[in-house]
């Protein structure tokens, strides 16, 4: 797999039917290894092992509404009361980050209504806050700590 711009964490990795799966420990089981789900997997790990995100309070991939459809969030972070407060969307490495993958995530919460959206690709990640109240946003400069999520 792709080298991450993100540090190393003791996954589990398994064939089944010639096929390399990786352990999620939030679905609980083992789940294809696509470039997309090693940087899911790498992502969520720093986030609960560095910035403090409890793992109890991560979603992977959560069934969505958007207009007519049905979509999943690639996670779904929630507050310690329950609410939504950070929406994450994963690529794969080589996909890069452009307007359409933040139009992608900014369509998914217009339903959910997060504060806080993250996209990665595992080399390339930004966050930005929202603020509904003066309808602006702010890039910030690092992925905050869970800590300090408003």
């Amino acid at each position: 797999m792709h080298k991450l711009n993100l540090p190393e964490y003791p996954y589990k990795l398994r064939t089944s039917d010639e096929k390399i799966q990786i352990f999620d420990i939030w679905r609980k089981k083992y789940i294809a290894l696509t470039p997309e789900e090693w940087v899911r997997q790498h992502f969520l790990h720093f986030l609960t092992d560095h910035k403090n995100f409890p793992e109890s309070l991560i979603s992977v991939e959560s069934g969505l509404k958007v207009a007519t459809r049905n979509k999943r969030t690639d996670a779904l972070v929630y507050n310690k009361q329950g609410k939504p407060i950070l929406l994450i969307e994963c690529k794969a490495p080589e996909v890069k980050i452009t307007q359409d993958v933040f139009d992608q995530i900014i369509r998914y919460n217009m339903t959910l209504k997060v504060n806080y959206l993250m996209v990665t690709n595992g080399l390339t990640h930004f966050c930005c806050r929202l603020d509904f109240k003066n309808n602006s946003w702010q890039f910030l400069k690092e992925i905050p700590d869970f800590n300090t999520l408003i």
